[in-house]
């Protein structure tokens, strides 16, 4: 039922026009407040179902895929897993169950997921405050406080990744410092793609009104003599190049693996990952994504757990340190899909 301005009665359905009410709408924004590779936002929704509670399908934007750093698509569908997780606590924490399919429809490639609102759920306080955290989770690309990170947050983290089927390994300093040469070597190959310049550059080009990208004050500063091997966004564009600054000299290091390497298990670690990076946030924990080896098949291979048969997924860099100004995000009207679109 709807009110006389075509606007949803209810909290949860969607109006005769395709618009949201107030519950389904604020799951919405959760979603797109979720992490992913160069800002892309590479997701958008569908609304259907009954007045109750709609079903909102999941699909992958064509448009806004990597091809030259993620070709087969697999950093897509983890931004697009991270989306899902934040429906499901946007959904937890307003009082309704999210019954998640994932791969629904063999027939149409795009669609990724469908969450719909189920019954009644219970109120948790771990759900009210992974969803305080959505808004305030950033990609922290700053020097971190030589502190280590306790190992109960560490006990955390690792578990927050268990929960969605995923395993979070912390790296000795021996392995943090291979990983950290790998994620070196990964960077320095690419400087010398211009086919990367030319993308990099998409994603990064100055525009004041555009709601998505990495801005400028979302590159953070260079690390002294490279020490730490972050991703240069300034790279093709000299005149904003980074400050000089010093890092920590022990980084906090972990790599996400998953039981499996397919397109379930992309959207798997997505979910995986999102939960650790707002379990961080609710724990005063900064975060750093380093992509980079997992873009070059030879490099991320040499991180592969050949003894459990594990495929990894993501390594984060965790720390205490100064705020990130937050990344910009599009309006929801922008990823909106009408109903029986793709």
């Amino acid at each position: 039922m709807t009110t006389t301005t075509g606007r949803p009665s209810a909290p949860w359905a969607v109006s005769p026009g395709g618009r949201p009410g107030p519950a389904l709408a604020a799951c919405l924004r959760a979603a797109i407040a979720a992490p992913s590779l160069h800002n892309t936002q590479p997701w958008r929704f569908r609304l259907g179902g009954d007045p109750c509670g709609a079903a909102i399908d999941v699909l992958a934007d064509p448009h806004r895929h990597l091809p030259v750093v993620d070709p087969v698509r697999r950093e897509l569908t983890i931004s697009i897993g991270a989306a899902v997780l934040n429906l499901r606590v946007a959904m937890l924490a307003r009082g309704r169950t999210p019954v998640l399919r994932l791969l629904p429809d063999p027939a149409e490639p795009n669609l990724l997921a469908r969450v719909t609102p189920g019954g009644h759920a219970a109120e948790s306080d771990t759900v009210r405050l992974l969803d305080r955290a959505i808004p305030r989770r950033r990609t922290n690309r700053r020097p971190f406080l030589d502190l280590p990170v306790p190992p109960e947050v560490l006990t955390d983290l690792a578990a927050a990744a268990e929960v969605e089927g995923s395993r979070l390994a912390f790296l000795d300093p021996a392995l943090r410092d291979g990983t950290l040469s790998l994620v070196r070597t990964a960077e320095h190959r690419r400087r010398n793609d211009p086919r990367y310049w030319a993308e990099l550059a998409r994603w990064t080009r100055e525009d004041p009104d555009r709601r998505d990208g990495v801005p400028r004050a979302a590159f953070g500063p260079w690390p002294v003599l490279e020490s730490l091997p972050l991703r240069d966004f300034g790279l093709v564009q000299p005149a904003r190049r980074r400050r000089v600054a010093r890092f920590e000299h022990e980084p906090v290091v972990a790599v996400l693996y998953t039981p499996g390497d397919g397109p379930m298990e992309w959207l798997r670690a997505g979910e995986s990952l999102e939960r650790v990076l707002l379990t961080a946030t609710v724990q005063g924990v900064a975060s750093t994504l380093m992509t980079q080896p997992m873009e070059l098949p030879d490099l991320r291979e040499l991180l592969t757990d050949t003894a459990r048969g594990h495929a990894p997924q993501a390594i984060i860099r965790f720390g205490y340190g100064p705020p990130s100004p937050p990344t910009p995000r599009r309006w929801l009207g922008e990823v909106l899909v009408p109903a029986g679109r793709q």
